[in-house]
């Protein structure tokens, strides 16, 4: 699905952070190229840039847009979507795919909910479309959306040691979350 065009804008939020983050990640992984804000104010994702340094300093022009395919991820830092907002719109303006990683209301724009599909009494019960993540023993989605196969070990390691999952159908289902209409 590499160089398939502009995809836009899109938040991905989950009450579960490593959730949240692998969703965030696949999601860009999934448009060939894309960039990552990580809004998420529980993360230890580490850049050597955060949005706050670039909007006080402003953004050098290799950080305008992307200089290779995959996916760039930056943190943040202490600056809130609000006073983010004006700086993402400018980095999306030349960015293939931006995804905000966000709390659930901290988005302005389409987020994507992304749920676990636990079993017994954290079974989901939210009637709301979303993308939902098979877990082992888990149940069927109570709600409209793709289901994703389960994350294999490799691509899990691989998303939390900084590189990408190998591709597969997990992010195969991703790349049609980009053609969907989210609110």
């Amino acid at each position: 699905m590499e160089g398939v065009g502009r995809r836009g804008v899109l938040g991905v939020e989950s009450p579960d952070p490593v959730l949240s983050l692998f969703g965030a990640l696949g999601l860009g992984a999934s448009a060939g190229t894309a960039l990552v804000v990580d809004m998420a104010r529980d993360s230890r994702v580490g850049t050597e840039r955060t949005l706050a340094d670039l909007l006080e300093d402003g953004p050098a022009l290799h950080e305008l847009s992307p200089t290779r395919t995959g996916v760039a991820v930056i943190s943040a830092g202490p600056v809130d979507v609000v006073a983010g907002l004006p700086l993402i719109e400018r980095l999306a303006a030349n960015w293939p795919a931006v995804v905000v990683r966000c709390s659930a209301d901290g988005w302005p724009g389409p987020t994507v909910p992304v749920r676990p599909l636990l079993p017994g009494l954290l079974a989901p019960t939210e009637l709301i479309p979303a993308v939902w993540q098979t877990v082992v023993g888990g149940v069927r989605p109570p709600g409209p959306g793709p289901v994703l196969p389960r994350l294999g070990p490799r691509s899990a390691r691989n998303l939390l040691t900084g590189r990408l999952p190998t591709r597969g159908r997990w992010l195969r289902v991703w790349e049609r979350v980009w053609e969907m209409p989210w609110a």
